[in-house]
């Protein structure tokens, strides 16, 4: 785990106080950046997502309540987290954050059984256009922003690799994307020498060593873009269809087992 037993006691404790603040109950709570994706340095930041639900007076009234809770980003922590409603209206569309948040290694608070619950509806909503599109389009920002000068903060090159990386796996494999990064790279890229710049890097990043600016890998930037040009045609998903029933009927049970 590349959270310490401190840090990660003290992100428990203010998930705990959140409980409190806003009479929530946390069902989820996990890492959701560098640390769980699998190439963090020494002083990355935390990510941490949760998914939330009200008590029962809070969903049957009418005057709205605000569906996303955002603390203040402090140097170290940025902790927001949705509504169970807001979190199943995205899953509906087969959101990729939501699909990586109930796969991150780095678990800070569950209710009991709720990944598994939660996770087969994922299962059962992923839709593999959506995701792809989603991972394409993030890539291709990422390219465009970063591979046009002939220098590079050479971290960057991970934010063009795992949604590379994810999207080649949705097209060949047609599942849900892994969200650790190492994953990806071990099943997607051959042994060779990309995958050994791609290892070094990773590793650099991990000891602490700054990965600042310095010139593009001509290599790995050649790889990324013969990568791009394998995803021109993706096209959106415009037409969501999935049922709204079942994610009516697990808000409702899952409503009723809270408030036992």
């Amino acid at each position: 785990m590349s959270v310490s037993e401190a840090q990660f006691k003290l992100i428990q404790e203010e998930l705990k106080s959140l409980e409190v603040r806003e009479n929530i109950t946390i069902l989820w709570a996990s890492e959701s950046g560098s640390r769980a994706w699998g190439f963090e340095s020494t002083d990355s930041d935390y990510d941490v997502r949760f998914i939330y639900l009200r008590s029962s007076d809070d969903y049957l009234k009418v005057s709205p309540t605000r569906d996303v809770i955002e603390l203040p980003i402090s140097e170290e922590l940025d902790i927001s987290g949705w509504d169970l409603t807001k979190a199943l209206g995205l899953l509906r569309k087969s959101n990729p954050a939501l699909l990586e948040w109930l796969q991150s290694p780095i678990v800070y608070q569950e209710q009991a059984g709720f990944r598994d619950s939660f996770w087969t509806l994922c299962q059962e909503y992923f839709c593999q256009i959506s995701c792809t599109y989603h991972y394409s389009s993030m890539a291709k920002r990422n390219c465009r922003s970063y591979l046009e000068a002939d220098t590079i903060r050479l971290k960057r090159y991970f934010y063009m690799l795992r949604p590379i990386l994810s999207t080649q796996w949705l097209r060949e494999r047609g599942e849900i994307a892994p969200m650790q990064f190492e994953t990806l790279v071990n099943e997607l890229v051959p042994d060779g020498k990309i995958k050994k710049l791609i290892n070094d890097l990773i590793e650099r990043k991990r000891s602490g060593v700054e990965l600042g600016e310095a010139p593009v890998i001509p290599e790995l930037s050649a790889f990324i873009l013969e990568k791009m040009e394998c995803f021109k045609g993706v096209k959106k998903n415009t037409e969501i269809t999935t049922p709204w029933l079942p994610l009516d009927n697990y808000f409702r049970e899952t409503l009723k087992q809270s408030a036992k």
